[in-house]
């Protein structure tokens, strides 16, 4: 059977596709959000809910900002459930090889007009007692924030729903164009479809390169005070992000309920989604290194999770390269929370045919496929 014509469809329910029903409802556009499970639970459930600036490159630090900027402007709406704290980042330094990253950054975003604080050891240890003595320093940034994911895109997608948007609870087994076939044999169509599906990204559109990486994450109970801001060490960008290796960094983060999310672990190739003692006994053993009195704190649940990646670390965000009109909002890893809004607009800019707040071609799908031919040409100069 045929179901009703759309505008758009968005495969995926999650905090990035609830984000482009959201931006494209509110410009009048049809639009109709397919999920096999519930809103936010699949890779959205598995975020911290870090709304954060980073700086691993122009590109990402652009998304990153503008997206924490347009969180910022429906912060007063937001409702309690949402729990926004803004309580900031301190990246930690350990040592002063890591205070001299923290000058860096320091000056990296003051030239584009981020405010931070550098912290030396004392004031780390005044902003965060329960660290281990003699850190140091840090970097607080104060303009970054904490959310509760699920209800986050629970929150977006309502929204879009009071609009008129229409949700269908499916499992997609083709995409291709405007034309999306679920399991059950039902067929929508529309103008555009949108794939927000994470990392399923890959299984349903071929050759784009987004692949699972694992994550666990532990909770407490409610320990009120305990942190006060997100915390990551500087080690994290190095132990974390750049490598394809298993990894774990600490990573903590409090929660307007008084509990305490920890973080970090990194893992390329598993596809079981069960807890790995060997891998969280690492990631705990991280965060008692540096809150030596996490030991003593109560969990009360530990899950994982697996975020879309890709090569560059930057999101794909525009049309397929093989099909105009598949628009791909996918590979944002673990700051899908964070760049969710922002890549909401640059899609709704791009269907709308209209100029973007920031520019969109380091996120375009096709970047890599150019890279692909570039390298092939030259190669063959090469042996010409």
């Amino acid at each position: 059977m045929t179901a009703n014509h759309p505008d758009v469809v968005i495969v995926g329910a999650g905090i990035v596709g609830a984000a482009c029903a959201d931006a494209l409802s509110a410009e009048g556009v049809r639009v109709t959000v397919i999920d096999s499970r519930g809103v936010g639970s699949g890779t959205t459930a598995a975020g911290m809910g870090h709304l954060v600036v980073m700086d691993d490159s122009e590109a990402q630090f652009a998304l990153t900002r503008y997206s924490v900027e347009l969180w910022k402007q429906v912060a007063a709406e937001l409702p309690d459930v949402v729990e926004l704290d803004r309580c900031g980042t301190i990246w930690v330094a350990a040592d002063e090889r890591e205070m001299a990253e923290v000058a860096r950054k320091h000056r990296f975003y003051g030239e584009r007009g981020v405010a931070t604080e550098v912290l030396d050891g004392r004031q780390v240890a005044e902003a965060e007692p329960n660290l281990r003595p003699r850190l140091a320093g840090g970097l607080r940034v104060p303009g970054d924030g904490v959310i509760y994911p699920p209800t986050a895109a629970a929150w977006l997608l309502g929204r879009a729903v009071d609009r008129g948007a229409t949700r269908v609870t499916g499992q997609v087994t083709r995409l291709a164009g405007g034309r999306v076939t679920l399991a059950d044999g039902t067929i929508l169509t529309a103008a555009f479809a949108v794939s927000a599906a994470g990392i399923g990204s890959a299984m349903l559109t071929q050759g784009v390169d987004v692949r699972p990486r694992k994550g666990h994450l532990v909770i407490t109970d409610r320990y009120p005070g305990f942190v006060r801001h997100q915390l990551v060490e500087l080690g994290y960008l190095t132990s974390a992000h750049g490598t394809t290796a298993d990894s774990v960094a600490f990573n903590v983060q409090p929660r307007k309920t008084g509990q305490v999310l920890i973080g970090s672990s990194r893992q390329y190739g598993s596809q079981d989604a069960q807890v790995e003692r060997a891998i969280l006994g690492r990631m705990i053993d991280r965060a008692v290194e540096y809150m030596p009195g996490i030991a003593g704190l109560s969990a009360i649940r530990v899950w994982t999770g697996f975020r879309p990646s890709t090569p560059d670390k930057l999101p794909l965000i525009g049309p397929a390269p093989t099909d105009p009109r598949l628009i791909l909002a996918t590979g944002h890893e673990g700051l899908g929370i964070t760049t969710a809004m922002g890549t909401a607009r640059l899609v709704v800019d791009q269907l709308l045919e209209r100029a973007s707040a920031i520019p969109g071609e380091p996120y375009l799908p096709g970047r890599f496929a150019a890279a692909g031919s570039k390298a092939a040409a030259e190669e063959a100069v090469t042996r010409g």
